[in-house]
């Protein structure tokens, strides 16, 4: 199966539950082609500090993205989910998600042959968002 660029992106929200507008953004950009998700997990640290987690495998619905076409494989691994869930302070949550630039899957194999080369990939971050609760 021919990938392009595969990412791992960490969305944070306050609340236990993901922004509807987020959801809907994502979805959009996955139903015009741009992206294809390939794995997806939600983390919410309750207010009394438990942690809830849902993942791919399960109903996604109540979350809002479960209208979300996922090609579901396992890429989040455990180390990956310990590192949100130590960051998330109680009533927060945070999604997880990889995905591949399916846009740059035909650039990506062309530049897999031999006369070129994918040479290096940077990424700028044009916001950053910082997680305080309320």
């Amino acid at each position: 199966m021919e990938l392009g660029p595969v990412e791992l992106v960490v969305l944070t929200f306050l609340g236990e539950r993901p922004d509807p507008d987020v959801v809907g953004a994502v979805a959009k950009v996955v139903s015009q082609g741009y992206v294809t998700v390939l794995d997806l997990v939600f983390i919410s640290r309750l207010q009394d500090g438990q942690i809830r987690i849902t993942d791919v495998d399960e109903n996604l619905d109540d979350l809002g993205f479960g209208s979300l076409e996922i090609k579901a494989q396992t890429l989040v691994n455990e180390d990956d989910m310990e590192v949100i869930r130590d960051s998330l302070e109680p009533g927060t949550s945070a999604a997880i998600i990889v995905y591949e630039e399916s846009w740059a899957r035909g650039v990506a194999s062309a530049v897999g042959r031999p006369a070129a080369r994918w040479r290096c990939t940077c990424k700028y971050r044009v916001m950053q968002w910082t997680l305080r609760s309320p």
